[in-house]
């Protein structure tokens, strides 16, 4: 099977929609982030000599007609096809187009299919035969290698002969470095934007899984697991290496985004990195996650100097009973210590808030609202909170009933669009959606902040995605309103 024929493919599904990010949606400011997970598995595969191809259907603005096309052209063995929830009667359908088209075996990966792999398998009645649940690297591969033996398999639920099977999970990858790198020479890397990242970015991958327990996050809960797996700090600048090779533009101007859960979490290993990416005298700039009670000058002094441009921070909420209940484990006098010590070591935040979380109220919207402009942030994000399936917060909704016909995915997560979809007793779907835009329009449409935003830009690429994000989010706001 050595000579098998691969597809690894971001499936169809609407226009802009991002399935490699926390929320999968088509979110306000349209951001589209490269496929990173599927880029390990087919590096994984390449290192095992398969014949591999990662296509991004959604980057390059396909459809199912164009899936159809490249099916019946490349007939491929097998077909690495993506889950989300918002997208996964979609992706059945693409799995369903694979079967009608070709003899491939299709294996699907992602969240979705994680969280529920009997009932997402059940629900394809055949059009998938595997499903990998969660971290799928080497999982995929060994289906590939294995398919005669899918019950010797673990990590993987399976369907044959009208059942579903589901095997004993798989343990967590320890020896990260011992991955390849992401196959992103299969992609073009200036296809991705985020108007919060400076353009292009890469993301970096440096540690898996996260320590803390936040009852609506879903990779940590689904994939990667609560406890924090750490690459080396020279495999991870290694890495960096490679993708200045592949992407040289990303030193005229862009930047690198370490994606772990909470890149500060571990004081001196954040500190490694920076040596290590300051010890090879690489001119680059980065921008991290962080938690809110992670704040260190020491660390983000060094962090600044090996080229640290923004820290991301969770803050969710301004009522410190939201943050409790949500068990976020921080308090709102530690977020602005962190805008404190941030400011004085001359890095920008992006801080992110969610509404909609238990016990919030109108009250509470508007003080998170407050909160977020007080804070001093550079920039900005509002959610409205989606409890996924996996998370402890899906259980929460579904025994409190603050969630409607959970398993009517689409209309659910209303078609890929980023939006909440709780009813509280105290609070509804519609009010959670207009605080989030109050939130958005709030921050970002005030006269001063427009004019610093506009004319700090760093050169023209800065100028170029401040722009570009600036007519998604007025793009967004106008769409919605039209449909009012």
């Amino acid at each position: 099977m050595s000579k098998a024929k691969i597809l690894v493919i971001n499936e169809p599904f609407i226009k802009d929609f991002c399935r490699t990010q926390r929320w999968a949606a088509r979110t306000r400011g349209r951001v589209l982030r490269a496929p990173d997970w599927l880029a390990y598995a087919t590096a994984v595969l390449e290192e095992a000599n398969f014949t591999v191809k990662l296509i991004d259907m959604i980057a390059n603005n396909q459809n199912k007609y164009d899936l159809k096309i490249l099916i019946k052209k490349e007939q491929p063995d097998f077909v690495v096809l993506d889950s989300t929830t918002p997208s996964i009667y979609s992706d059945i359908e693409c799995a369903r187009i694979v079967k009608e088209n070709s003899s491939a075996k299709v294996i699907m990966v992602g969240p979705h299919i994680s969280a529920l792999p009997y009932e997402t398998l059940q629900l394809a009645n055949g059009a998938i035969d595997v499903a990998c649940v969660g971290e799928y690297d080497y999982t995929v591969r060994d289906v590939v290698k294995n398919f005669s033996n899918l019950e010797a398999i673990t990590g993987i639920a399976y369907f044959k002969d009208g059942n579903v099977y589901v095997n004993k999970n798989r343990p967590l990858i320890e020896d990260l470095d011992a991955l390849p790198f992401p196959a992103w020479h299969h992609l073009d890397l200036l296809k991705y934007f985020d108007g919060g990242k400076l353009y292009p970015y890469i993301d970096i991958i440096s540690g898996r899984g996260c320590p803390n327990r936040c009852i609506f996050c879903l990779w940590p809960a689904v994939m990667h697991g609560t406890r924090y797996r750490l690459r080396s700090p020279k495999n991870v600048v290694d890495e960096i290496e490679r993708d200045i090779s592949l992407c040289p533009s990303v030193l005229k101007g862009g930047e690198f985004f370490f994606e772990d859960d909470t890149f500060t979490v571990i004081k001196e290993r954040a500190i490694a990195i920076c040596e290590e990416i300051l010890s090879r005298n690489l001119n680059i700039t980065f921008s991290v996650n962080a938690r809110a009670d992670s704040a260190d000058l020491e660390m983000f002094k060094i962090m600044k100097r090996a080229g640290c441009r923004e820290l991301l921070v969770g803050f969710e909420s301004g009522v410190q009973e939201i943050l409790d209940k949500a068990n976020k484990n921080i308090k709102i006098e530690e977020s602005y210590k962190f805008m404190e010590l941030a400011k004085k070591a001359k890095l920008e935040v992006h801080g992110c808030f969610v509404i909609g979380l238990p016990k919030e109220t109108r009250e509470t919207a508007r003080k998170t609202i407050d909160f977020a402009l007080s804070l001093g942030c550079n920039t900005v994000q509002f959610s409205g909170a989606v409890p996924f399936p996996g998370t402890k917060f899906f259980k929460i909704a579904q025994e409190e009933g603050w969630i409607k016909e959970p398993y009517n995915w689409p209309d659910w997560l209303y078609f890929g669009e980023q939006r909440g979809l709780l009813n509280y007793p105290q609070l509804t779907e519609k009010e959670i959606n207009f605080y989030v835009d109050l939130g958005l329009k709030k921050f970002y449409l005030r006269p001063t902040y427009m004019f610093k935003f506009l004319f700090s830009s760093r050169n023209s690429k800065d100028l170029y995605r401040k722009i570009r994000g600036a007519y998604n989010f007025f793009d967004y706001l106008i769409s919605k309103y039209l449909k009012l």
